[in-house]
C-alpha cells in the first residue's frame, strides 16, 4: 500500500506550507518506503509515498497524463489496467508501465465517470489543471484507507490515515466506501451501485460451479506483481482457501516466472495455538514454503500502543486482531516480501461468524451480511490494510473482489442458512463450492474446521491476557466515570477504557473519536443481532467464544494459561478481605476457575487475573487443571 496526502484549495502557496504538506507526508512513509513524490499547482499540493508493486522502475507518482494537465495520486491496484489501456483511443500516450497511470487517461476520455469502470482496490485524488478541478474516489469496499477533512481556509485535506491531517483540519471523517467527492458540486455520489445494496432479499439459486469459478478468477487476477509475495494462512477456510486457489495456478503467472513456481505462506501464533497445528497442516498438504512466527503475550503487550497509532482505532476486536497481523507484517517484510493475500471479508458475506447460527430466519440472516459487508471498512479492511501497511506491506483481498462479492451477495440466503439437521454448517455453501472428490483443494476437516476468529486462533490466551493486563491499568473507580470522561461510545470494560486512553493520545480530536463505530456486539455482531438470543446481552464480547453454546471452546472450557500451577486441583483457597491473586500468565497449562461463597456476594471470575465484585469477605477460589 502507498501513502497519499492532499491539500486542495488551501491559502497561500508559500514555500512554507510546501514545507508543512512533506512534513505531514512523511508520517505515512511507513505505507511506502520507496519512494516520495509531491506536484505542487497554484493553491493545490498532491504528495505521495510509494511502495512499488507494479512497475518498481518507472511507476513513482504523482502520475500525469500526456501534457500533465490531468494530475493523479492514487493508492492501491487496479487488476484490469491493461484491459482499459487496449479500451482507450489510440491517441493516448502512457510514460509508464504502472497500472495506475490509466485512471489519468480514463478521466481525459470519460470526465467523471469512469470510476465503476476500475476493477481493483484504490484511494485516488485526481487534480484537472485546466479548471483546477479535483474528484476523490474510494473502492467498493473500503479496503483501502482514506480519510477527507476541512481546514478553516477552505481547503479540503485527503489521506491515507488520520495522522496526516487530524492536526490540521477544523472537521475530518472516514470517506466513504464505494463512493467520489467532485469540487465542481462539492458532495459525495455514490459509484458502486449493486443490488444488493438495498438490502432486498435475493433469490438467485445456489450455483456451486459459478461460486468456485468466481473465487478462482479473484485470486487470479491479484497475482498481479513485479515483487515477491505469499498468503497469510492460518489453517482455517477462508486463507486455506486463498492458498489452496493460490497454489493451483502460480505456475502459469507472470509472477511464477520472476519469484518460483513455490508459494510462500505465512502463519502467527502463540505457541501452541490453534493456528499454528491447522496451518501447518494446510501448508505441508499444499506443498508451500511455510513460514511459521511465535509471539508471546508479552510481545503483543509491549507492541499495544504502537498497533493503535498505526491502525488508529479503539474498537476492541480490531485492536485484539491487529496486533498478531501487526506483529507478523514485520517479520515477512523482513523477508523481503511486499504483497500478501488474505482471507478477509468471507465471514461477512456468508454469514461465517458463529452468531449466524442464530438466525431466526434468511431474511434476517442477508439483512445481518449486508450490514457487515458495509461496515468492513470500519474493521477488517481497516486492519489488513493499516496493520500490513505498518511495515510496507501490501494485503491484497479475494472475497472483496467486486464482481465475486456481486455473485455471492445475489444467493438466496436460505442456502446460506446454518442447519445443523442438515448437516449444514456456517459458510457451507463456500465449503460445498471446493469439496472437489477429484481434485481435492483442502483436507476435509480443514475444509470443514469451525469457524476461528484470528484473535482467537493465535492462542485462547492472547485476549485473556490483554484482559488481565487492562485490569492492572483500570481501576473501578475510573470505569464509574466512564461516561463522564468518554460520552461517545463509552468503554464498557476495562479492556476497551484501556484503549481507548491510548487511542485518546494520538488522537484527542472529537473528529477522530468518531471516525470509531461503536454498539453492543457479541461474537462480531451488528448490534440489531445481539436480539437474535437473549443469553446475549449478558455476554457482550467480541470473541468468537462468546456465542455460548456455538463454538466448540467457549468460556467456560477455556481460561488463560497461569503460572506456578502445578497440581491437579488447587481447592478451598482463601482470599481473605476480598484480595484477588494476580496469576501470571505462561503457555502449557489450561484451567478452568470456579468461586465459592458463604455469604451471597456477586463474585465475577476473569482469567489470567480475577476481580470480584460485590460484598463478600470471605471468597474461596478453586483452580482446575
Amino acid at each position: 500500500m502507498c501513502g497519499i496526502l492532499a491539500v486542495l484549495g488551501c491559502c497561500g502557496d508559500s514555500q512554507a506550507k510546501r514545507v508543512r504538506v512533506l512534513e505531514l507526508s512523511r508520517r505515512l512513509k511507513h505505507r511506502g518506503p520507496d519512494w516520495s513524490g509531491i506536484y505542487q499547482f497554484k493553491d493545490s499540493y498532491l504528495s505521495h509515498q510509494r511502495l512499488a508493486i507494479v512497475d518498481p522502475a518507472s511507476g513513482d507518482q504523482p502520475l500525469f497524463n500526456e501534457d500533465k494537465s490531468i494530475v493523479v495520486t492514487v493508492n492501491g491496484e487496479i487488476y484490469n489496467h491493461e484491459e482499459l489501456r487496449r479500451q482507450l483511443s489510440p491517441k493516448h500516450k502512457f510514460r509508464t508501465g504502472s497500472d495506475c497511470e490509466v485512471i489519468a487517461h480514463l478521466y481525459e476520455e470519460h470526465g467523471e465517470d469512469f470510476v465503476d469502470m476500475l476493477d481493483g482496490m484504490f484511494s485516488f485524488v485526481l487534480l484537472d489543471t485546466h479548471d483546477n478541478s479535483f474528484i476523490v474516489a474510494r473502492d467498493a469496499m473500503g479496503i483501502t484507507s482514506l480519510y477527507i477533512g476541512w481546514g478553516l481556509d477552505g481547503s479540503v485535506w485527503i489521506a491515507s490515515e488520520l495522522k496526516g491531517l487530524n492536526d490540521e483540519c477544523e472537521h475530518f471523517q472516514a470517506f466513504p466506501p464505494g463512493m467520489f467527492y467532485s469540487s465542481k458540486t462539492r458532495d459525495f455520489r455514490r459509484w458502486y451501485n449493486p443490488p444488493w445494496f438495498l438490502e432486498k432479499t435475493p433469490s438467485t439459486p445456489y450455483d456451486p460451479l459459478v461460486l468456485r469459478r468466481a473465487f478462482e478468477n479473484a485470486v487470479i487476477k491479484r497475482l498481479m506483481t513485479d515483487v515477491p509475495f505469499g498468503v497469510l494462512l492460518s489453517g482455517g477456510l477462508d486463507s486455506s482457501l486463498v492458498a489452496s486457489v493460490t497454489a493451483r495456478h502460480l505456475e502459469r503467472t507472470k509472477a511464477a516466472e520472476q519469484w518460483g513456481k513455490q508459494l510462500h505462506t505465512f502463519c502467527v501464533g502463540l505457541e501452541g495455538s490453534p493456528d499454528l497445528a491447522a496451518a501447518r497442516e494446510v501448508a505441508n498438504y499444499l506443498g508451500t514454503l511455510h513460514h511459521e512466527f511465535h509471539f508471546t503475550v508479552q510481545d503483543g503487550i509491549d507492541a499495544i500502543e504502537e498497533v493503535i497509532y498505526h491502525i488508529e482505532t479503539y474498537d476492541v476486536t480490531t485492536i485484539r486482531a491487529s496486533t498478531p497481523m501487526f506483529l507478523m507484517s514485520r517479520k515477512i517484510k523482513s523477508l523481503g516480501v511486499k504483497m500478501v493475500l488474505s482471507g478477509e471479508g468471507s465471514d461477512e458475506i456468508f454469514g461465517g461468524y458463529l452468531y449466524f447460527h442464530k438466525a431466526p430466519n434468511k431474511d434476517e440472516f442477508h439483512r445481518e451480511t449486508c450490514h457487515k459487508v458495509k461496515a468492513l471498512h470500519q474493521y477488517d479492511c481497516l486492519r489488513a490494510n493499516k496493520s500490513t501497511s505498518a511495515w510496507g506491506l501490501e494485503a491484497r483481498v479475494p472475497f472483496l473482489d467486486k464482481e465475486f462479492v456481486n455473485v455471492a451477495m445475489s444467493i438466496d440466503p436460505e442456502w446460506k442458512m446454518i442447519k445443523k439437521d442438515e448437516g449444514r454448517i456456517e459458510k457451507w455453501i463456500l465449503r460445498r463450492a471446493f469439496d472437489d472428490e477429484e481434485r481435492p483443494y483442502l483436507p476435509k476437516h480443514i475444509l470443514y474446521r469451525q469457524k476461528e476468529q484470528f484473535s482467537d486462533g493465535v492462542g485462547y490466551s492472547w485476549i485473556d491476557g490483554l484482559k488481565a493486563h487492562a485490569q492492572q491499568h483500570v481501576t473501578d473507580k475510573m470505569m464509574l466515570n466512564a461516561s463522564n470522561i468518554y460520552p461517545h461510545n463509552t468503554p464498557m470494560t476495562k479492556e476497551a477504557y484501556y484503549y481507548r486512553m491510548i487511542f485518546e493520545r494520538f488522537f484527542p480530536q472529537n473528529s477522530a473519536r468518531l471516525t470509531v463505530p461503536g454498539g453492543a456486539s457479541v461474537a462480531c455482531s451488528t448490534a440489531r443481532a445481539v436480539a437474535w438470543d437473549a443469553s446475549w446481552s449478558k455476554n457482550l464480547d467480541p470473541s468468537g467464544r462468546a456465542a455460548i453454546g456455538v463454538h466448540n471452546s467457549g468460556y467456560e472450557k477455556h481460561s488463560a494459561p497461569v503460572a506456578d500451577v502445578s497440581s491437579k486441583i488447587i481447592g478451598n483457597v482463601p482470599l481473605g478481605n476480598g484480595s484477588i491473586p494476580q496469576l501470571a500468565i505462561r503457555g502449557g497449562v489450561y484451567i478452568s476457575v470456579r468461586f465459592s461463597c458463604t455469604c451471597g456476594g456477586d463474585l465475577f471470575s476473569g482469567s489470567g487475573g480475577f476481580s470480584m465484585l460485590g460484598k463478600c469477605v470471605s471468597p474461596v477460589l478453586e483452580v482446575f487443571e
